[in-house]
């Protein structure tokens, strides 16, 4: 699976983004799609990610603000980041993943910057 990331960029702190991947070669192994996030000094996170079926899981500092999607359609997962704060400036990669928790043994996208200006 080859994943394209698109949509990060620099906004002010209550600000919106919409995060793009689009997936490509193996799309019927994708079972999870997910948005991780890493920061300077930090380690990756989970920020959000969808199932097939459409359930989903977020990371508590972004509930209520952000929003994964799939349209199976085009084979592309969204993260619409509203509300945004300062804390959520990070590298965000897109994850497609054969089984709902096992990123690390998925495919991932090329990192792309959420830089949250206060």
């Amino acid at each position: 699976v080859q994943l394209q990331a698109s949509g990060g960029g620099l906004v002010q702190a209550g600000g919106s983004l919409r995060l793009s991947c689009a997936a490509s070669g193996s799309i019927f192994s994708i079972v999870a799609m997910g948005w991780y996030r890493q920061a300077p000094g930090k380690e990756r996170e989970l920020v959000a990610n969808i199932i097939s079926g459409g359930s989903t899981n977020y990371a508590d500092s972004v509930k209520g603000r952000f929003t994964i999607s799939r349209d199976n359609a085009k084979n592309t997962a969204y993260l619409q980041m509203n509300s945004l704060k300062p804390e959520d400036t990070a590298v965000y990669y897109c994850n497609a993943a054969p089984c709902p928790w096992c990123a690390d043994f998925g495919s991932w996208g090329q990192g792309t910057q959420v830089t949250v200006s206060s």
